[in-house]
């Protein structure tokens, strides 16, 4: 592939793109690994930059913000669109980091392919093989291509065996490379450089050491080591035929022919059964073409699959009722969905949109909706929205689209109720996508407004804030009065509150973020309480006795009235209960929510003048808290279920850690997908920073999830370290 002039479907132009001609391509790759670079160098081969400078100095084609050039990393999504022979390929640089995959799944979920970047200096490491299960659970085809082959330690043919080993699981030729590295002289260290690239379908040999790619004639650098590979390919090739007569007939003696090869090979691609390895490095300047770029443009173009080949998300009415399945067709129904959300100073809130059926159109009025991410502070809504322009972005730039047809992405303003995974639609027949997955924020960060300014500023920035980035959790905990992100990671963290900052002027302080506890009584208990006052004029009576008994986990506040005679007239027995849940609200032991009680109230006086429902709500209050007093109790922690997924190296590590955290691991499975699940039961106070911990632990191969189980008792031990201030 990339070797012989081909035919191509009828061209896009500028203005007018059809399924056919488009190519959305996720690149995917852990940080450092070079997808960036990547992205220049193939912008380069296509002319989309010019080759005597960048298109913004000092700054990427998709690493362009400012918070980008501080971390020195990827920290969203980004689309880069290139024109290349008659094809229009949108490049969407996904960030590598773990911080960032909900930016990464939205990528996959906007792409048809991936190229899989991995460094030939670093090979395969934890974060790769992660980064390979997401692309592996959409079931996204992908290439690899080996990135860093200038590098002292760079090994193509090394890291290629890693490759085959890590990514082709039972069959280990489902990954092999279509080029191999062509070497030039020997420097005086011993190392010879890549200068080229041998394709092994073909036997054609190109040399980009001139700065351009030139043909070798002769096929020179052939040999007994490419004869090996070539033959391994094919045989890789054709074990994915759809022609079950091929292997017959190759091993039998019959002589292949190119072209049935090649299709075999795109047709295999694009199912994703073959993952074909590729190699590139960008030019040493502008001026000069990137190694490889040619061949992985028209592996892209050739090989990968068009919107049209690629199921289309399954699609309801907003109320849940089933609709026919869509196709990949500019003229059909409009179905379109946010994957990114982004906002701009000048013209507010903008959306990136993958269009999977019909075509959108500037000034459009269309549907918005949004469902089912409710638990994450995105409330449920259906509204009609006039859209704005359209664009296609380009680094800083935003160049105008007059229209957005079936597969195709742009940029679209003046959304100011659409938020990422909603869904765009005809106003007249409204659809809703499936949504794709997201990840769990497990990393709570509490924060507090710096000052009454940014208090005031603190609800709309953070609401604007969780609009943008579903990957946040924003909670208001009514028990801890804390104002909660919930996120993926310090960096994750760090972005958030930066964006908080330099976007909507909110600057905020984390402060340390406090699990909510409650407490019951540990014994049966009585109290008496007693409101007497006479200060002039009307006075105040009531007095009241009850008594105290803990109940089981769950039962919440339950009042009884055993009085007899009237001693507490009827009217206000009502009134003590409320004095009695009042005061367990605000707690009567450490100031947490008492639960779990039965309050009976046993006996009492009135006054015929001075007794009220206030003086009564005042003797309930006071009776609990004087049956405190006397009585022992017990403080309540949330204990959640936690599962957490490592490879089998790490197993013994976490499970040791979770003992340590007062955990009860309840057992351990083979995870579906490789490594190892481990279930356990673990108080949430151990857990806040697990996300951190698990990470670190696991070399980054471990993730959990966690959900709420029950509360139970703290261990004294461990209440009275918290209540002296040491927990």
């Amino acid at each position: 592939m990339g070797d012989k002039t081909s035919t191509h479907p009828r061209a896009g132009s500028a203005t007018s793109w059809n399924p056919a001609s488009l190519r959305n391509v996720a690149l995917v790759g852990h940080t450092g690994s070079g997808k960036t670079t990547l992205v220049e160098a193939l912008a380069l081969a296509t002319g989309a930059i010019s080759r005597t400078g960048r298109v913004e100095e000092g700054t990427a084609l998709s690493d362009f913000d400012d918070m980008e050039h501080r971390q020195h990393r990827s920290v969203q999504l980004s689309v880069v669109p290139l024109e290349w022979r008659g094809y229009k390929i949108n490049l969407l640089d996904t960030p590598g980091y773990a911080d960032f995959v909900g930016e990464l799944r939205a990528g996959l979920r906007a792409a048809d392919a991936a190229l899989f970047v991995v460094s030939a200096a670093d090979g395969v490491d934890a974060s790769t093989r992660a980064l390979w299960r997401e692309c592996a659970s959409v079931e996204m085809p992908r290439a690899l291509v080996l990135t860093h082959l200038d590098a002292a330690r760079a090994d193509f043919a090394e890291v290629t065996r890693e490759c085959r080993e890590a990514f082709g699981g039972d069959d280990p030729d489902a990954v092999l490379p279509l080029y191999l590295p062509l070497y030039g002289e020997r420097d005086p260290d011993g190392r010879a450089p890549v200068v080229g690239l041998r394709g092994l379908l073909t036997r054609r040999v190109f040399d980009y050491s001139t700065g351009s790619r030139r043909e070798v004639p002769d096929g020179a650098g052939l040999g007994e080591e490419f004869d090996t590979a070539r033959a391994r390919l094919i045989e890789g090739i054709i074990a994915e035929s759809e022609d079950e007569t091929l292997m017959d007939r190759y091993l039998a003696g019959e002589e292949c022919e190119w072209d049935t090869l090649i299709k075999d090979l795109e047709k295999a691609v694009a199912r994703g059964v073959f993952h074909p390895v590729l190699a590139a490095a960008p030019p040493e300047d502008s001026g000069r073409e990137g190694l490889g770029t040619v061949e992985l443009l028209e592996l892209v173009t050739r090989g990968f699959p068009t919107p049209a080949e690629r199921p289309v998300p399954p699609v309801t009415t907003p109320e849940g009722r089933p609709r026919p399945a869509l196709e990949c067709d500019p003229d059909g129904p409009l179905a379109a969905e946010v994957v990114k959300t982004d906002s701009d100073p000048y013209v507010g809130r903008v959306s990136l949109v993958r269009v999977f059926s019909g075509t959108l159109l500037p000034d459009q009025t269309v549907h918005v909706s949004g469902h089912g991410m409710a638990d994450r502070g995105h409330e449920d809504h259906d509204v009609d929205e006039r859209i704005g322009g359209l664009g296609s972005p380009f680094g800083r730039q935003l160049r105008p689209l007059p229209r957005a047809v079936a597969g195709d992405l742009a940029q679209v303003s003046k959304l100011g109720r659409a938020e990422t995974g909603d869904t765009l639609s005809d106003k007249g027949a409204p659809l809703l996508m499936s949504p794709w997955r997201m990840p769990d924020p497990l990393l709570p960060v509490a924060v507090a407004a710096r000052s009454k300014a940014d208090e005031d500023k603190l609800s709309q920035g953070l609401a604007r804030l969780v609009a943008e980035d579903p990957t946040m959790r924003l909670e208001q905990n009514p028990m801890t009065r804390q104002v909660v992100l919930w996120c993926l990671g310090e960096a994750h963290r760090d972005v958030a509150l930066e964006r908080l900052s330099g976007r909507y002027g909110v600057r905020v302080d984390p402060v340390e973020y406090r699990v909510a506890l409650r407490e019951t009584f540990a014994a049966p208990s009585q109290g008496r309480g007693r409101h007497v006052k006479q200060s002039g004029g009307h006075g105040q009576f009531a007095i009241c006795e009850i008594r105290v008994e803990p109940l089981p986990e769950g039962s919440g506040i339950e009042f009884v009235d055993r009085v007899v005679g009237g001693a507490v007239p009827r009217q206000f027995v009502p009134s003590v209960e409320k004095g009695v849940r009042a005061q367990a609200e605000r707690g009567v032991f450490t100031g947490n929510p008492l639960v779990d009680v039965r309050v009976t109230l046993l006996d009492g006086k009135a006054h015929s003048v001075d007794s009220s429902d206030a003086a009564f709500q005042t003797a309930g209050a006071l009776a609990l808290r004087e049956a405190a007093s006397a009585g022992r109790s017990s403080l309540l922690e949330p204990v959640a279920e936690v599962e957490v997924r490592v490879t089998d190296e790490f197993v013994g590590a976490v499970m040791s850690d979770l003992s340590a955290r007062r955990g009860r691991v309840s057992g351990t499975e083979q995870a579906p997908d490789g490594g190892t699940l481990v279930r356990a039961e673990v108080p949430e106070r151990e857990i806040s920073r697990y996300a951190l911990d698990l990470r670190a632990l696991s070399h980054g191969t471990g993730w959990f999830s966690r959900t709420h189980l029950r509360y139970e008792p703290m261990p004294q031990q461990v209440a009275a370290r918290l209540s002296d201030g040491e927990a």
